[in-house]
């Protein structure tokens, strides 16, 4: 019995062994050898094999716990692999994962690693971080591409999945039902194509779940209810349909933010929305969600951020709502609301309302400007619905506001009293057009040197400075003259609108007749129209400005671009304006790409209005030439003063920040205020302006384009080298998402105090959302080094401004931002805290700030 209970004994002794004879039976030598082995078979962009891993040698063999990026156990064994943002290029293909059963972290992120995910990564048992981020590429390289194997299963220890940011195809393996530790899980920006297993609802543990932007389909799984400890859940931009069932948004109470937009989520927004009191972030706008929003919403009192645009939502806005306190963005537009604006009397902290397209009626409710007056209300959009009524003189309350549109609604009365006390209201961009509008021309406070178009469609408008016949008129007849004014006017404009569309048909017609297709005449089609003044306040004629520049002698020329000159005009009234010249031969024959850059500049400008972007007071033709009259900005463009003694005397931090944020303005009105969207196409640091105070103005459209929503916008290469997106090189697809990165290139240009040459090329060699070939790079020697490095609030402004702009020139355009998200986030009221000291933070560690 004795020996039986030793021999029992022993083998439960050899039992619990087995582990550690398995550890100790991988000796160091053996790991270093084969990550030597693996190592070869690795390219970086400095040198093959990589550089940054020299200390992986043959020659090195005794010392693998000390290598670059490698952690060991106490048995000398491997335990980490840290080889994040190293310029490493190669495939997984020749790494044994049978020699690694100790392994615990495996990063590869951001590097350019390609190909299959091999499915021998199931033998890492002891796996808990895998992190396989942003290896996509967008030469010959496609990021880890294919399946998610399903042996990933095995890793029953796993805690961290990063996944993100490659070109993994085919579905989430039932598997993943298996990794009971699972706690984050990020797949997010790949290309999967399937529904969501039901399996992945085992996964208890989970607090981050991230599919977003890949093409995920089909219902969600009831089984999803079980995560009951999520505090973020990302499904946006998938095929998602059917119901958010209410069995499982009440399971979800833990969590903080939501993103479920950009799908095709149906039915109604569930009253047990009610029970996830810690949420902050909530969208769940662009989907098909229909009926009442819920009044049990109310009781979100932790929200900070609330889309629910683009639905077929219905009903009242409820008046619960006014119970967020905490919000600050409220997007409710283009849906089908009626009824009355709700009283949010408790939105202490708002920033952005939007309640556009909608069939609201009534009046707009002054409870709506005395309670958001006590905040820092910066954007205001109550355009195309029913409001009637006068406009509330006390939107003057509203001092921080920066966009008002109360455009195409039934509003009534007089501006000028109304607004009289607009003395010091700072809006980029209002619009009361297409009201019933009664009265003068406001010149009252901030409207006394806006154009007229903010307030076109309003019949009743008539401008104070009226024809002298009309003064000794009846009242009646007085009316009737003073609406035949505006009448005269508009039609006049659309005439000439029309006149140049049909001269751009007849330069068609040209282009395919004649020997030369690249010109034609101009004589016969703008003769009768040889000049005209489209802004009403502009108090001279063209003759006079021919007469300032001597007809156009050289002396006048300050400057020349690929489309002509511009001349500096000074008037006899004291009145600047900058002129703007298209060439043409002797034959008075006009290049056809002049008279379509000719047309897309005065379309463009006469129906856009904001502070950020320069004014264009009219144009005319002469002697087949073509002329465009400008505000003239007497510091210049902003090369100049970047690279003038402007750029180290005057051009300090606090300009720098500021062009930036002005600049991102004026492309967030062009993309996201204009129907339809504009595209300028040529953003860089010549085409933008600078006003005395370095306030910046975004010109020259001649290349900019209206997209339409029915257009393919594919189009010829048009832009500057140095400053367009990549994709124009090989798709020629014009979007929004072109000026972002033109814009990025701009913003480091500006805090850099050069053209960001060197990180544009490595990211185009890298292509991933973050600056990988930089990861040492300090920012503070990145910086323009002519000035003292910023510190205090200043360093976290010039942080931020760059860490946007490294998001803004990723190579992939979808994970670029929109230049509302930029604009927003530039001119926030508070800045974030630096992650880092300034003088320690890397362009890496920036480039991680806007993931």
């Amino acid at each position: 019995m004795q020996l039986k209970t030793m021999t029992f004994h022993y083998m439960l002794l050899l039992l619990f062994a087995l582990p550690l004879i398995k550890t100790t039976s991988i000796s160091p030598r053996k790991q270093a050898e084969s990550l030597i082995k693996w190592k070869d078979g690795l390219s970086s962009s400095s040198s093959s094999p990589p550089s940054l891993l020299n200390s992986w040698s043959l020659t090195n063999l005794s010392s693998l716990c000390n290598w670059t990026a490698i952690v060991c156990t106490k048995t000398r064994t491997v335990s980490e692999i840290q080889l994040s943002r190293m310029e490493i290029n190669g495939t997984l293909a020749l790494f044994d994962f049978s020699l690694f059963p100790n392994l615990t972290h495996f990063n590869l992120s951001g590097n350019y690693f390609r190909g299959p995910i091999p499915s021998a990564i199931g033998n890492l048992s002891n796996l808990t971080t895998l992190d396989f981020n942003n290896n996509s590429l967008y030469n010959s390289y496609n990021g880890f591409s294919g399946p998610i194997p399903n042996s990933i299963g095995l890793i029953s220890g796993l805690q961290y999945i990063d996944l993100s940011n490659n070109f993994l195809e085919g579905k989430i393996p039932p598997s993943i039902g298996k990794l009971r530790e699972l706690q984050s899980l990020d797949l997010s920006y790949n290309s999967l194509n399937s529904s969501i297993p039901s399996e992945l609802g085992l996964c208890t543990n989970l607090t981050h779940l991230s599919l977003s932007s890949n093409k995920f389909n089909g219902e969600l799984p009831l089984s999803l209810s079980n995560l009951k400890n999520l505090v973020e859940l990302r499904l946006d931009a998938n095929l998602f349909i059917g119901q958010i069932l209410p069995s499982l948004v009440s399971n979800w109470t833990e969590l903080v933010s939501l993103y479920l937009q950009d799908n095709s989520f149906s039915g109604t927004i569930s009253a047990e929305i009610g029970l996830l009191t810690q949420l902050q972030y909530l969208r769940l706008y662009s989907n098909e969600f229909r009926g009442e929003i819920p009044q049990s919403l109310g009781n979100l009192s932790q929200l900070q951020q609330l889309y629910l645009s683009d639905n077929h939502l219905t009903g009242e806005i409820p008046q619960s709502l006014g119970n967020l306190s905490r919000l600050q963005r409220l997007d409710l537009s283009a849906n089908n609301f009626t009824g009355m604006i709700p009283r949010i009397s408790g939105m202490l902290d708002l920033k952005l309302l939007s309640l556009s397209n909608n069939n609201l009626t009534r009046v707009i409710p002054i409870f709506l400007f005395l309670v958001v007056g006590l905040t820092g209300l910066d954007y205001l959009n109550l355009s195309s619905n029913s409001l009637s009524g006068a406009i509330p003189s006390e939107l003057r309350m509203l001092t921080e506001l920066d966009v008002f549109n109360a455009s195409h609604n039934h509003l009534s009365g007089e501006i000028q009293s109304a607004l009289a006390d607009l003395l010091t209201l700072n809006i980029s961009m209002y619009d009361f057009s297409y009201n019933n509008l009664t009265g003068p021309f406001p010149t009252c406070g901030i409207f006394n040197k806006v154009p007229t178009s903010a307030f076109v469609g309003n019949h009743g408008l008539w401008s104070a400075e009226g024809p002298t016949e009309c003064k000794s008129s009846s009242t009646n007849s007085k009316s009737a003259k003073k609406n035949m004014v505006s009448i005269i006017l508009y039609s006049f404009l659309g005439f000439t609108v029309g006149a140049i569309s049909i001269a751009a048909l007849f330069l068609m017609f040209c282009k395919r007749s004649t020997i030369r297709p690249q010109v034609i005449k101009t004589s016969q089609n703008f003769e009768s129209f040889e000049a005209m003044i489209l802004q009403e306040e502009v108090k001279f004629t063209f003759a006079e400005v021919v007469k300032a520049v001597d007809d156009f002698h050289e002396k006048y020329c300050i400057g020349e671009g690929g489309f002509g000159k511009v001349y500096k005009a000074e008037l006899q009234s004291g009145q600047v304006v900058a002129v703007k010249r298209l060439n043409t031969d002797d034959s008075n024959d006009v290049p056809a790409i002049n008279l379509q850059s000719f047309q897309n500049e005065i379309r463009t400008l006469t129906n856009i209005r904001h502070r950020n972007i320069v004014r264009l007071y009219g144009f005319s033709t002469r002697k087949g030439c073509i002329f465009l009259l400008y505000e003239y900005l007497e510091r210049g463009s902003l090369g100049k003063a970047l690279y003038g003694i402007e750029g180290v005397t005057e051009l300090g931090w606090p300009y720098r920040v500021n062009i930036v944020q002005g600049l991102a303005r004026a492309l967030s009105y062009l993309h996201h205020d204009c129907s339809p969207p504009i595209v300028h196409r040529d953003v860089t640091v010549n085409n933008v302006l600078l006003e005395q105070d370095f306030e910046p103005r975004l010109s020259d459209f001649g290349t900019a384009r209206l997209l339409s929503i029915d257009s393919s916008n594919w189009t010829n290469i048009v832009g500057s080298l140095g400053y367009m997106a990549p994709e124009l090189a090989y798709i020629m697809q014009v979007t929004e998402k072109c000026d972002v990165y033109s814009f990025g290139v701009v913003a480091l240009e500006v805090m850099m105090g050069r053209h960001p040459g060197d990180l544009l090329e490595s990211q185009l060699s890298e292509s991933s959302a973050s600056m990988k070939g930089n990861a040492d790079l300090l920012l503070k020697d990145v910086l323009d080094q002519r000035l003292e490095p910023p510190a205090n609030e200043l360093a976290k402004a010039v942080v931020l401004v760059m860490s946007i702009a490294l998001a803004c020139i990723r190579t992939r355009p979808r994970l670029r931002p929109t230049m509302h998200f930029v604009s927003q986030n530039l001119s926030a009221q508070s800045l974030p805290c630096l992650p880092k000291p300034f003088g320690m933070l890397t362009i890496n560690k920036l480039s991680a700030l806007q993931n």
